[in-house]
């Protein structure tokens, strides 16, 4: 699966929206319903609301939907794939691993 998307051309143009477009658009929409069924699953469990793990946990995956969210916004803004520390490509394969993800691995090192 080839990553590669629609670029601002040099005259400053977003390109036509590409099928690999619509891939990363099923790959997030795939994260985001995992994502929202674990937070349901984490609902119907009948812990208590006081559990710190619980509360972690919840926390941890809004995090990752606003994450995702995020990501739809670059894949139409044109910027998806592209890190937000160093400006540079982030390689498909991390793409595929996390296709929410914001930065390549050096800067995701760093901003930790």
């Amino acid at each position: 699966m080839s990553l590669d998307l629609p670029r601002t051309d040099p005259r400053g143009k977003t390109r036509v929206a590409s099928p690999a477009a619509d891939e990363i658009r099923q790959r997030l929409e795939h994260a985001r319903s995992t994502r929202v069924a674990q937070l349901k699953a984490l609902d119907e469990t009948g812990q208590s609301p006081d559990d710190h793990l619980m509360s972690t946990q919840k926390d941890a995956i809004r995090r990752v939907l606003t994450e995702i969210d995020e990501a739809f916004a670059r894949v139409e803004d044109g910027t998806y794939g592209t890190c937000l520390g160093c400006g540079k490509a982030v390689p498909p394969e991390r793409l595929e691993i996390l296709p929410h993800t914001r930065h390549c691995v050096a800067c995701q090192r760093r901003a930790v």
